[in-house]
């Protein structure tokens, strides 16, 4: 006896799609940031000011369509199932890529980008996928699988990305098209349904809207104080979205090629505790340790980057920021547990609206953070205040954490 079953073989081919999926639309998504302020640029006359501003406006609608969507996708997956789901946002990704790669004004540009922010609702419904097919004891390993994904996805994307658009600026939106089209004809051949009819749940709107999505969340006082720290967790990443390079540069003087490097030390890091660690974590000290020391290690890294004097002492905080992904895996089999089948695509929609609220918020509080202290607040000498303040948030959430998954209240 080996100890695997004939259901088991399908279950982890399913699993490996699943990464797969997330992999190659983390690829694609970061192939395109490189180029997207380019084209932006080129279609504002060359003007960077201008361009700054339309692209944030471009981040801020696409952080919206993932407010609304993403529920209504989730809980369309609880409807339809699962597979539906993710191929229909696999084939509307790659469609918009090609929309966009032949966008002939910023206009239209702008009209692709919101639909990039609906079809990206694969997602929620993957990790619904992975809780489906997945005991709940070893959920906490897949998710560091797909959060290994995420890593690999954000951190070679924008390096092919860069070197495509050397090429021309719309060259890695047909990449990336190609990219999500074959995933999507691979996944219509392999890819089997997770969720069974008598799990099914019936569609409303009245459900699927962010707001009642969010209700989901009231509904169990525990989901709800992770919501909250699900928005903190992703709160403080927007500092490193929107501040690193010009922190770097100001604080450091890196150059982009130090930047480059800088990035990929942090997605290494990140790929090993995700993708060789979580599961070992966690099946040695829980979930709830896990995710505690998840936070704290996030924590204690935003405060090195935010202190450090130079760039040597800022690297340091690296292997520890890598343990911070120890939280999402972790969280995520805790939650995951709280609803039953039927619901876990609304659970992780309504999960991914909170997160999609930081984006809409997030960019301007930490740039402004960042301006007001190497501005009005520069002899206070504290450039890293942006990342000061991520982990505060951060150890606001450790409080949270720690008073939601005691371990009579998970027991019970």
């Amino acid at each position: 006896m080996t100890g695997s079953t004939p259901a088991a073989e399908p279950r982890r081919a399913a699993v490996a799609f699943i990464f797969v999926t997330v992999l190659l639309d983390m690829l694609a998504l970061g192939m395109i940031i490189p180029v997207v302020p380019e084209l932006i640029k080129g279609f504002r006359g060359g003007d960077t000011a201008a361009a700054a501003a339309t692209l944030g406006a471009f981040g801020t609608a696409w952080a919206l369509m993932q407010f609304f969507a993403s529920p209504v996708l989730g809980a369309l997956s609880d409807h339809f199932g699962r597979r539906k789901i993710i191929l229909l946002s696999n084939f509307g990704l790659g469609c918009d890529y090609i929309f966009m790669a032949l966008a002939p004004t910023l206009g239209w540009l702008f009209v692709g980008r919101m639909i990039s922010g609906i079809t990206a609702g694969s997602i929620p419904a993957a990790f619904a996928y992975i809780a489906d097919v997945t005991p709940a004891e070893k959920r906490a390993k897949s998710f560091g699988m797909l959060g290994a994904a995420f890593g690999i996805g954000f951190v070679i994307g924008p390096v092919l990305g860069g070197l495509i658009g050397h090429y021309g600026a719309r060259l890695p939106f047909w990449v990336s098209a190609g990219f999500s089209l074959a995933n999507a004809m691979y996944g219509l051949f392999v890819l089997p349904e997770s969720l069974s009819p008598d799990h099914r749940a019936p569609f409303s709107w009245k459900r699927a809207n962010p707001v009642g999505a969010l209700s989901l969340l009231a509904r169990h006082p525990q989901l709800l104080g992770f919501a909250a720290i699900h928005f903190l967790y992703y709160m403080a990443h927007q500092s490193l979205q929107n501040v690193f390079v010009l922190y770097a540069d100001y604080r450091y003087g890196w150059n982009i090629r130090t930047v480059g490097m800088a990035l990929g030390a942090v997605g290494v890091s990140t790929m090993i505790v995700q993708g060789g660690l979580v599961g070992r974590i966690v099946a040695r000290f829980g979930e709830r340790r896990a995710m505690l020391t998840g936070l704290s290690a996030g924590a204690l890294g935003f405060f090195i980057y935010g202190m450090a004097p130079t760039g040597r002492i800022f690297m340091t905080g690296v292997p520890i920021m890598a343990f911070w992904g120890l939280y999402g895996p972790s969280a995520q089999g805790l939650m995951t547990r709280r609803v039953g089948k039927s619901e876990q695509g609304r659970l992780q929609g309504a999960l991914t609206s909170v997160a999609s609220l930081t984006g809409i918020v997030g960019p301007s509080v930490f740039t402004l953070t960042f301006a007001t202290f190497i501005g009005s607040l520069r002899d206070w000498d504290l450039p890293g205040a942006p990342f000061v303040l991520a982990s505060l948030l951060l150890v606001i959430g450790v409080a949270i954490a720690w008073r939601i998954a005691r371990p009579e209240v998970v027991a019970a």
